[in-house]
């Protein structure tokens, strides 16, 4: 059989099953750049914008890595110490069509209890490889796994069919954790804003709250290192916007991430600003401080050169294609440091907005074939 028709049978497959919807690249709502800065105040414009420049030899990036990591840490804020013996309560465990799916609750020892699932393919020998899956801003666990018929960063069922175990949770905002912020259920109610609430109270106590979404996700790649079933050595780590974001993020910041697909949000801060398109991401997107130092070329170059795969549509407002052009460019001198080029990978999707196709989904589980397996 063709190496590209499997794959393509596979995903339709596995979306029937999972009552997967996604709009057509005609329903889209396509986007198209302005003029750079074409609208922005002039005080703006004239701002110091940082451009981060990689250096020309390996051992001198291996000197400036340790800085911008150390920078990146200062910039999350001051986040508590993960829980050194964690507190998992898992509340049933369900034997499924192909896979045995757990439910579980961890004690984060700051705000409250993470709830998240992990799935481990049926009938396999020996340790797995897993991925880490994070679902969008507005998503779940629950669109994350399919069990939301109408979610669209759903790419589990794949993966399992694969033979990778999944795990995911819910982000502070989001899903069964929705009415646990400091307003407690008044956040569940019309006009009520748990995201907001929550940036607010993590800037009083010298935290970010996109460093705290960090930190749970750590706490849950903490939580795979105890499952036998688990081979720490192949843990990739992919999402769709929001957890598109989450992924690269991770990855530069914990070293336990083997390879990366981030989906939308491929995004240089810059050219978001000069597009006038801050708007596109929610505040939790926003860490204080972080263009007194460096764009996100820096965040992304620091998963160098474990593989990276970035799948963006042209028309979308979150990410400016001069952004990601410029992105383009920047990691591919990082990449080619290591003599390891191929394994940063960037592809434009043409008239395509802010979706995770099918067509992303078959890279998607491609690019993990080829460096997890």
């Amino acid at each position: 059989m063709n190496k590209y028709l499997y794959p393509l049978l596979l995903v339709c497959l596995c979306l029937a099953l999972n009552g997967f919807y996604a709009p057509t690249a005609g329903a889209q709502q396509l986007w198209s750049e302005q003029k750079p800065w074409e609208g922005v105040p002039e005080y703006y414009q004239k701002w110091k914008y940082p451009d981060f420049q990689f250096p020309s030899t390996l051992g001198a990036w291996t000197k400036d890595r340790v800085k911008v990591g150390e920078t990146l840490q200062h910039l999350l804020g001051d986040r508590p110490e993960r829980p050194k013996q964690l507190k998992v309560k898992t509340l049933y465990k369900k034997n499924m069509n192909g896979y045995t799916l757990e439910k579980f609750l961890i004690d984060n020892e700051v705000d409250g209890w993470i709830p998240g699932y992990i799935a481990i393919p049926a009938n396999v020998k020996g340790k797995v490889p897993a991925v880490l899956a994070m679902h969008e801003h507005g998503g779940s666990k629950e669109s994350v796994f399919g069990f939301n018929i109408n979610a669209r960063d759903d790419a589990s069922a794949m993966l399992l069919s694969r033979g990778y175990a999944v795990i995911a949770i819910d982000s502070y905002f989001n899903g069964e954790r929705r009415g646990t912020g400091p307003a407690g259920d008044r956040e569940k109610q019309s006009g009520g804003d748990q995201e907001l609430s929550q940036f607010k109270i993590n800037l009083w106590f010298g935290r970010s709250l996109w460093g705290m979404q960090l930190r749970d996700e750590q706490i849950a790649l903490d939580y795979l290192a105890t499952r036998p079933e688990i081979d720490m050595e192949r843990l990739g780590a992919q999402g769709m916007s929001m957890g598109s974001t989450r992924a690269w993020w991770l990855a530069a910041i914990d070293n336990r991430i083997k390879a990366v697909v981030g989906v939308v949000c491929f995004t240089r801060y810059e050219e978001l600003i000069q597009q006038r398109q801050l708007e596109a991401h929610g505040i939790y997107y926003f860490v204080p401080g972080m263009l007194q130092h460096f764009d996100t070329e820096a965040v992304m170059g620091m998963i160098a050169p474990r593989p990276f795969l970035a799948l963006t549509g042209d028309s979308d407002e979150g990410s400016p294609i001069s952004g990601i052009r410029t992105l383009e460019k920047k990691l591919d001198i990082v990449y080619s440091l290591y003599n390891k080029k191929e394994q940063f990978k960037s592809i434009v999707y043409p008239q395509t907005g802010h979706v995770y196709s099918d067509d992303m989904k078959i890279e998607m589980v491609s690019w993990f074939d080829k460096y997890l397996k």
